[in-house]
């Protein structure tokens, strides 16, 4: 049997965070990278070209985590055309926010941020996870946030959401550590990025230690270390990268 290729999914890896965990998997790694977004090509297609210069290798996958349905035909059509492909490595990165103080906050921005995020993760891992047990090793690497582990006023919906993920972390890890999977998840704090690209930074880092905000190609060091052969005794961890700011 010909060894099978080797493939990291990135969901919402486009832009920001996920752009940035794309492009350091590529050159840390031997994975072919394999870029989903929900809308904007172009963005996904700049993600593609980055991967290339780099001498990386790099595919696009369209797909709204979200819909499970969608998810579902998208990655059997996937496997259909790469028989001889795994998914290795699966970084659950898309999310959205929808922020407003809970009193306000209608049921579409508490629904559409819940399931982006948490049933998002649900959607891509359980769906891709069975291959992962009869490989026997895989890395699923879930990207939460400090306002999941101490709730952010005003993100009532997005700190559930995070939060579930995190649960969710530490049960599965026990699930499937034995088949040489492991599951963790990566809290950012402030890091800049389009999302924060609103907040009044220079206020904002007052209040972290570091006095800064952090780059995403930082956060992206911890993931593909997390997604290494290196990283095998670690699972079922929450690890904070926030400068100082929830510790």
């Amino acid at each position: 049997m010909s060894e099978k290729k080797k493939f990291a999914l990135v969901t919402g890896g486009s832009r920001g965070i996920g752009k940035a965990i794309c492009l350091q998997l590529a050159r840390d790694t031997e994975y072919k990278i394999l870029i989903n977004y929900q809308s904007n090509e172009s963005a996904a297609q700049e993600t593609l070209n980055a991967i290339e210069k780099i001498g990386g290798s790099a595919e696009l996958i369209q797909f709204n985590v979200g819909e499970a349905e969608e998810v579902q035909s998208k990655l059997d059509n996937w496997h259909e055309d790469n028989k001889e492909a795994i998914i290795e490595v699966i970084v659950n990165n898309a999310g959205i926010t929808k922020d407003g103080m809970f009193m306000w906050m209608k049921p579409e921005d508490w629904n559409s941020v819940i399931n982006t995020s948490l049933n998002g993760f649900f959607n891509v891992t359980n769906h891709l996870i069975q291959k992962l047990l009869v490989h026997k090793y895989g890395r699923i690497i879930n990207m939460v946030s400090v306002s999941g582990l101490k709730g952010t006023p005003g993100q009532t919906n997005y700190s559930a959401a995070k939060g579930g993920i995190i649960a969710a972390t530490k049960a599965l890890a026990q699930e499937i550590a034995k088949r040489n999977i492991t599951v963790n998840a990566v809290a950012p704090g402030f890091i800049r990025t389009d999302m924060t690209g609103e907040l009044d930074e220079k206020e904002l880092k007052k209040m972290i230690p570091l006095n800064r905000f952090g780059e995403a190609e930082e956060v992206a060091h911890l993931v593909s270390f997390l997604a290494s052969r290196k990283a095998s005794y670690i699972t079922g961890e929450v690890i904070n990268i926030n400068g100082g700011i929830y510790s």
